[in-house]
């Protein structure tokens, strides 16, 4: 008698399942279509946040922000489903911008004459 193969999923088939049975055209799925479904839902997150991951790195930044997978989205025709999702979001500033550093203004501070650095 074969036994049932446990499948390694790092998203919860029975959630994906739930969400799937949401939609009242779904009828019933077969057990495999989730695992599936995990597994793509995966290679899409990596791919996605890899080409993000690379151009923070080109930009010398520290923290990937909305503004690098914004750019990753535009720059790539396979992510175009995913451009009504990101029609809010700022673009990113040009390098040159990131490459300045910030000037520094003095404002004065109480009446002691102490002055205060502000960064902008």
């Amino acid at each position: 008698m074969p036994s049932k193969k446990k499948y390694n999923a790092r998203f919860a088939p029975a959630r994906i399942k739930k969400i799937m049975q949401t939609d009242e055209e779904v009828g019933k799925v077969s057990a495999a279509v989730p695992v599936i479904i995990s597994k793509c839902l995966e290679m899409f997150l990596d791919s996605l946040l890899n080409k993000a991951n690379y151009l923070t790195l080109q930009r010398n930044a520290k923290t990937l922000t909305v503004e690098h997978l914004k750019q990753v989205i535009l720059s790539d025709n396979r992510y175009d489903f995913l451009k009504d999702l990101i029609v809010n979001i700022p673009d990113m500033e040009e390098e040159e911008d990131e490459a300045q550093p910030k000037k520094k203004r003095r404002i004065p501070g109480p009446a002691n004459g102490a002055s205060v650095s502000v960064t902008s």
